[in-house]
């Protein structure tokens, strides 16, 4: 059987939702086609090129990092992600019961041992190992 239409206090109590969206759309467009009226097009060898810092740009933009910024990276993405999960934790700390502290502090645990093997391994090094003295 089908659903019946939607009855006309739904479709106004919603209707702000509707318009709401609508001004979004056209504000967009509207901006779009105007920046493209007015915007300058006449694109010069020296606006083409890359731009760094107020320096000109030498060699390739091809060229091989070292690893380890990859991995540095990683790693503070690992434990921005931490802070992002552990803050709504702590600020619920005293409503939500010894299980799910327990489960903070395996969360935490976990976290920690990760940190400890990425250390012993020396991820966390700038020095390249070439650079070391033994």
């Amino acid at each position: 059987m089908p659903s019946a239409a939607p009855s006309a206090s739904y479709l106004t109590s919603h209707s702000a939702i509707l318009a709401f969206l609508l001004v979004v759309v056209g504000f967009v467009a509207v901006n779009l086609v105007l920046w493209k009226i007015i915007r300058p097009s006449r694109f010069s060898e020296e606006k083409l090129t890359t731009y760094e810092c107020g320096e000109n740009p030498t060699g390739s933009a091809w060229i091989q990092f070292n690893i380890r910024f990859y991995v540095f990276a990683l790693l503070f993405i690992i434990f921005d992600v931490e802070a992002v999960f552990l803050l709504p934790w702590a600020v619920v700390f005293r409503e939500i019961g010894p299980l799910a502290f327990l489960e903070g502090l395996v969360f935490i645990a976990i976290l920690a041992i990760a940190l400890a093997y990425v250390w012993r391994k020396g991820d966390l090094e700038w020095v390249r190992t070439e650079d070391r003295q033994v």
